[in-house]
């Protein structure tokens, strides 16, 4: 199975600490963000990745080769030319990844997760899996009593989308994403007729009404943004997740 490491994105929440490097390459606890994720998948048991790249993209490229791509087989999807959002670049990377399910995992998460476990378990008959948790956020996903994705909420606006759109009835739970899912590669064909550049959690929403976007709650699952200054400054090593 192949990791894919979203590592393209301008960085504006980290700014000025973006102003002269990608986001992956800003330390956090004396480490860059692109090596501890590298890190953490090569533990979870991934030796092949995919790693897209736009923002000082360059710099991406030539870290990973002064560090022998941490001795990993790595591919670039190149954004250079334009940044994809997260569903353009799951579907410009169609044939770097494959015909297997896949792994991505935004580059700026710090989490506890067992990502070997969580692999293992497999899509269990969806099109995708994602890693969401009970957390404060002021956007979440909403999920039905089968664990399907079913909407989202911005609970400033109490705006929705998705199938909860129409159904104010349907009892939904509200959970916020991580930035880790598991992937089917059936979603290629699906993502054929989306613009270059789009959402993936506008995709995921608009194959929830006749697809299961199946949450993953793992048991004591904790996670870190690190994207933003404060976050970096105040990290320290994973015993403060």
């Amino acid at each position: 199975m192949k990791a894919f490491i979203f590592a393209a994105g301008l960085g504006t929440r980290l700014r000025p600490l973006t102003f002269d490097r990608p986001k992956a390459l800003v330390e956090v606890a004396g480490k860059t963000m692109l090596e501890r994720t590298f890190d953490t998948l090569k533990a979870a048991g991934f030796t092949d990745f995919v790693v897209n790249v736009h923002h000082f993209a360059d710099q991406i490229v030539d870290f990973l080769a002064e560090h022998d791509n941490f001795g990993c087989n790595v591919s670039i999807s190149d954004e250079r030319s334009l940044l994809l959002d997260t569903g353009g670049a799951i579907a410009a990377a169609r044939d770097l990844l494959g015909d297997e399910p896949f792994l991505v995992h935004n580059v700026d998460i710090v989490s506890n997760l067992d990502i070997r476990s969580f692999v293992e378990e497999g899509l269990a008959g969806a099109l995708a899996r994602l890693v969401v948790s009970d957390r404060p956020s002021s956007r979440k996903l909403l999920f039905d009593a089968e664990d399907c994705l079913c909407g989202w909420i911005n609970l400033k606006t109490s705006e929705v989308k998705g199938p909860a759109a129409a159904r104010p009835e349907l009892v939904a739970r509200e959970l916020a994403f991580s930035g880790i899912h598991l992937i089917s590669p059936e979603v290629f064909d699906l993502m054929e007729k989306w613009p270059a550049r789009f959402s993936v959690i506008d995709f995921y929403l608009a194959m929830s009404f006749d697809h299961c976007i199946r949450s993953a709650v793992p048991e004591g699952f904790k996670l870190k943004d690190m994207g933003t200054p404060q976050a970096v400054a105040a990290f320290e090593d994973y015993a403060d997740i």
